[in-house]
């Protein structure tokens, strides 16, 4: 929509990575030293300091967090009529993970106030076919996993963590803040460009579990027998990670405290325009959650007469970049094309999929970029 912007209008990005001097020498570093594919030293110190960090025993680097969460759930040996519960709002990722594994998704509808599912809803949806349950950390707010925790243990269930979006996100548990992606079999993160720490494109699996460990690495790089190149195991995957990405992530997971930091302002100067607009809501922060800001979302309030995508637009002739919000499951062509979710209805996705929007959220985001925003929505919704 860049034919939008008026003449003269300078554009604020919806998300901006903040790399600096130290990031690019640690990929220059990875270059000179000619470990420039999947293995070298940058790699085993990335996996072990983002698996400290997550409170685990191993780290393993796939190519993206889709790939990430599909080598997660793969491992769970599936079977077809086997399903894992997921929220109706995420990102297709999640979903495509359950089908390419052979299962069956099985959705359930988010709070809403904190956009993420709830432990009620996924009571009601587990069945005797229930295998697993996949809490989305949505835009960088923590589920509630405590209850989610003990659902799992008292159904005999798997808990696969999607903490794509929650880097330095925090939950209390038992008294103890604890970070996102310390929780269930497995967890995994995304490192794309908009994420809190960036490699590119990239992601992560963590876990405690030594033989998923070592399968997840098996199956990273095309299942080899390790006692015979070119002979394969298993069908596996080609999606492995970089020693030059695991260097500028090495760096950036030294900023990360810097980085919360400057998320956090962000999150606390919107929430101060914004907690108690006329016309919108915002993400509800519980007392169990110490989010990492991910995105900073907006929702139009049921008395305004027009939609996101009609705000999107009058934010973009001012030079203010916006993202919808996901789309329900439920509603997307590709997953209902193969016969899934047919009669599924989720009043708060949907809602928020049609009100909802997020702001310029990147840590590059500048204080006057960031009132420059917030003028531009009031301007709008006046």
């Amino acid at each position: 929509k860049g034919d939008l912007l008026s003449p003269g209008v300078v554009h604020i990005p919806v998300g901006e990575p903040r790399l600096v001097d130290t990031d690019v020498g640690a990929m220059i570093d990875a270059m000179r030293s000619g470990w420039i594919s999947s293995a070298g030293p940058a790699l085993e110190a990335f996996e072990r300091t983002w698996a400290d960090h997550c409170e685990r025993e191993h780290g393993v680097a796939v190519s993206s967090g889709t790939t990430a969460l599909e080598l997660a759930v793969e491992a769970l040996a599936l079977k077809p009529g086997d399903e894992v519960i997921i929220p109706a709002f995420t990102i297709i990722s999640c979903a495509l993970a359950v089908v390419r594994a052979g299962a069956t998704p099985v959705l359930v509808d988010c709070d809403p106030g904190t956009w993420c599912m709830t432990p009620d809803a996924v009571r009601r949806a587990i069945t005797p076919r229930t295998r697993a349950i996949m809490p989305v950390h949505v835009y960088g707010h923590p589920c509630d996993m405590t209850p989610l925790l003990a659902l799992a243990a008292e159904h005999g269930l798997a808990v696969v963590e999607d903490a794509a979006e929650a880097h330095g996100a925090e939950y209390l548990q038992g008294g103890t803040w604890r970070p996102c992606g310390a929780f269930g079999v497995s967890s995994a993160f995304s490192f794309y460009a908009n994420k809190l720490i960036t490699t590119g494109e990239g992601g992560m699996i963590v876990t405690d579990d030594d033989a998923l460990a070592e399968r997840l690495r098996s199956q990273r790089n095309l299942a080899f027998d390790p006692a015979r190149r070119f002979r394969h195991l298993a069908l596996g995957h080609q999606y492995r990670f970089t020693n030059m990405q695991a260097a500028l992530g090495l760096s950036q997971i030294g900023r990360l405290p810097e980085l919360l930091v400057r998320k956090r302002w962000m999150g606390a100067a919107y929430t101060e325009r914004f907690a108690n607009h006329p016309a919108l809501e915002i993400q509800q922060i519980r007392e169990w959650a110490r989010p990492s800001y991910w995105m900073f979302g907006i929702v139009l309030r049921d008395h305004v007469l027009f939609d996101a995508e009609h705000l999107a637009e009058r934010l973009q002739l001012r030079g203010v970049e916006t993202r919808p919000f996901f789309l329900g499951m439920h509603e997307q062509p590709a997953l209902r094309d193969i016969g899934l979710f047919a009669n599924d209805r989720h009043a708060v996705t949907e809602r928020l999929s049609r009100r909802g929007l997020y702001l310029p959220s990147g840590v590059a985001l500048t204080e006057i970029q960031l009132e420059r925003v917030c003028d531009a929505v009031d301007e709008v919704l006046r």
